[in-house]
């Protein structure tokens, strides 16, 4: 059984933005609920999609990479790139980010696209993959009290400008935490 706190979760790229799934995760982890890891690749690759997409200036989204680690100094995995070549994955363009999970014996990778993350592959490592909302919805079934101050903190943070509870978790559901939202609606 996996106790709070205790496990070691690799977040994919595709979870690492937009920035109120981000935001949300690194609450969590921020209070001990489980153990980020993430890779300079996967930052990269976050960084570029959203600097795409949403014409970000890339100097900021520099920074928030660089707030990331050091918020989370044992985050960034290192020395995973010879074990890529192990792995087979229906998207070869994922597997740094099995070979990162590998590296640091994760118990979890959090992505949201769970098809390229076939679990006849991952069990081999006794990893498994999950949707952010279904990682998010085990974390408050875990520790209620803990997600909702991370939630609180949140709030609290997002001061420009100010949101209501309502509002962020509307934000949470449009990224697709929708399972989620409703049971922080029900239990903070």
């Amino acid at each position: 059984m996996i106790h709070k706190g205790s496990f070691t979760v690799v977040l994919d790229a595709c979870v690492l933005y937009p920035f109120s799934l981000r935001d949300v995760l690194l609450r969590l982890a921020e209070l001990d609920l489980y153990r980020p890891k993430w890779t300079d690749k996967i930052n990269q690759e976050w960084v570029t999609n959203l600097g795409k997409e949403e014409g970000i200036d890339q100097e900021s989204l520099e920074r928030t990479v660089r707030l990331m680690n050091n918020a989370f100094p044992e985050a960034l995995v290192t020395g995973y790139q010879k074990l890529i070549q192990a792995v087979d994955l229906p998207d070869p363009d994922d597997r740094h980010v099995l070979a990162a999970a590998i590296r640091v014996n994760a118990d979890l990778i959090v992505t949201n696209n769970i098809k390229d993350f076939p679990e006849e592959e991952l069990d081999k490592y006794d990893i498994e993959a999950q949707k952010a909302d279904t990682f998010v919805h085990n974390l408050i079934d875990l520790d209620k009290q803990k997600c909702c101050e991370a939630l609180r903190n949140l709030l609290n943070d997002l001061t420009d400008p100010p949101l209501s509870q309502k509002e962020l978790l509307k934000r949470f559901r449009k990224v697709g935490l929708k399972k989620s939202s409703k049971l922080f609606e029900e239990n903070c």
